[in-house]
């Protein structure tokens, strides 16, 4: 199971309707993008924080997992602001890029810490069934359902692939890796095709007629929750405003 479904479906806001999780968590996003960078995106990014590892009780182990490769694409696309192309050197440092690749990777983590307040409470699986009421076409989410359901299948042929060729010491040497890798591909995308055919005659065997029903289990929407989120909010936006005035 990938880190980010492991986080969804073990913490305590996993019996939570996700409508309620949605508002808090856009809620903090459009605040992260609205908001000045300085201090709107460090308000907002410490508070998703501390939702996310105090009352939603994501472990920070968990969370530092699903994080770090997303921060690492932030980090890479606030660098490029750091240098000046063209002169004498033609490439150099430039200082004025600083405060500019600063604003950009505060706001992107904020974003991100807000995003993934929602996705590591939330299964897919909660969320996909649901969509259909808000008007998304029942394709789509179908559509959806079996790309991450063939997700896992493929992540299980890598994993065995991989297993049965460092058994026979596919990856002794650089030439035998590279063979192994190729070899890897090559039956994992045989295994690939052969998992959708199957799944493909299972859905026409059981009259497949153009849509998947699923029990969706109902969860009543909290208005405690919904009004404690909305005043949080509240608090973002007032707290981030008087700060920046008392900032200058």
């Amino acid at each position: 199971m990938l880190p980010l479904d492991a986080a969804a479906y073990t913490n305590r806001w996993r019996p939570r309707h996700p409508g309620e999780k949605a508002f808090l968590s856009l809620g903090l996003l459009v605040c992260a993008v609205a908001l000045p960078p300085w201090p709107g995106a460090l308000l907002v990014g410490a508070v998703a924080a501390a939702l996310l590892l105090g009352p939603a009780g994501v472990r920070p182990g968990q969370a530092w997992r699903v994080l770090s490769v997303p921060l690492g694409f932030v980090t890479v696309g606030s660098l490029p602001l750091l240098v000046a192309v063209g002169g004498t050197p033609w490439i150099r440092f430039e200082p004025a890029g600083l405060p500019l690749a600063l604003e950009l990777a505060a706001r992107a983590t904020a974003a991100l810490l807000s995003l993934l307040l929602f996705a590591a409470t939330t299964p897919l699986s909660d969320t996909l069934p649901r969509l259909a009421r808000l008007g998304v076409p029942a394709a789509v989410t179908e559509v959806a359902t079996l790309i991450y359901r063939m997700l896992f299948l493929l992540l299980d042929s890598v994993h065995a692939v991989r297993e049965a060729q460092a058994s026979r010491l596919g990856f002794r040497t650089w030439s035998t890796s590279y063979r192994s890798l190729s070899a890897q591909g090559g039956a994992i995308f045989v295994r690939a095709f052969d998992r959708a055919r199957r799944l493909e005659d299972g859905l026409a065997l059981r009259g497949y007629s153009g849509s998947l029903r699923v029990e969706v289990e109902q969860r009543p929407v909290s208005r405690p929750f919904v009004a404690a989120s909305a005043v949080l909010l509240g608090a973002v936006v007032g707290g981030t405003l008087a700060l920046r005035g008392v900032m200058g």
